[in-house]
């Protein structure tokens, strides 16, 4: 297992980055610190208890290896299964993406948004990095949109006609832990902002998803996309 810092190290890094010998200039620093460190490291482990829950396992086996009660680990990260999703951090790509998932569905007549719909909402933003990863290996809209016809066909207009709220729609579980896991895939990359190529890494997090499947299914494999999605910051960051 590859060391963390140890103590002086961490001391030594705060110490510099206060870039003064006041204390209390120090202390603010150790505060933003720590606090970072914290955010990160908690982000980190829920992408693994994630990864776990998409695998299958059971909040009894987690809460095994973590050395917890079943209840504290389910309180602690099932948040990201359960919770709405919060939109305050998205960008407005990211945003368009979401809602363009909602008229799709819409058009699709279902009254739910899954991950098939943000997956195929992706492609309303084409100059965002997830459409451009996408693109790039030759997933486009109308190979992803057969693929959802097959495991998520359009529904038959009904007399009563569906209606989803722009504001609140009824997101499939699937769907509320990517939007979730997306905050999660920001952070862990030291992002301040959900762009759309946190909610394409997102996916990942649960193998089950449509829209996962989709992805594998059409030979986009995680790692690449987390190099795509590397090389493209990379280069605006140029």
């Amino acid at each position: 297992m590859t060391p963390g810092p140890d103590l002086q190290q961490l001391i030594s890094t705060i110490k510099t980055d206060a870039g003064s010998d006041d204390e209390l200039e120090q202390l603010a620093t150790a505060a933003v610190t720590i606090s970072e460190l914290t955010t990160t490291s908690d982000a980190a482990l829920g992408f693994f208890v994630d990864r776990a829950r998409g695998a299958g396992k059971s909040w009894v086996e987690i809460s095994a290896v973590l050395g917890v009660t079943k209840q504290a680990a389910h309180k602690r990260f099932a948040d990201s299964w359960t919770s709405r999703p919060a939109f305050e951090r998205y960008t407005q790509r990211a945003r368009a993406v979401v809602q363009a998932a909602a008229d799709i569905a819409r058009e699709r007549n279902h009254d739910f948004v899954g991950t098939e719909h943000l997956l195929l909402g992706m492609y309303n933003q084409p100059e965002g990095i997830a459409a451009k990863v996408l693109v790039k290996h030759g997933i486009t809209n109308e190979s992803v949109l057969q693929a959802v016809d097959v495991q998520s066909p359009a529904a038959e207009p009904s007399d009563k006609p569906k209606t989803l709220d722009g504001d609140n729609p009824p997101y499939t579980r699937r769907a509320a832990h990517v939007l979730q896991g997306a905050v999660g895939e920001a952070v862990t990359l030291g992002h301040n902002y959900v762009g759309t190529e946190h909610l394409l890494l997102a996916f990942y997090r649960d193998q089950a998803g449509i829209a996962t499947k989709i992805l594998l299914e059409q030979g986009l494999e995680e790692s690449a996309a987390w190099t795509d999605i590397r090389a493209a910051l990379e280069g605006f960051t140029k």
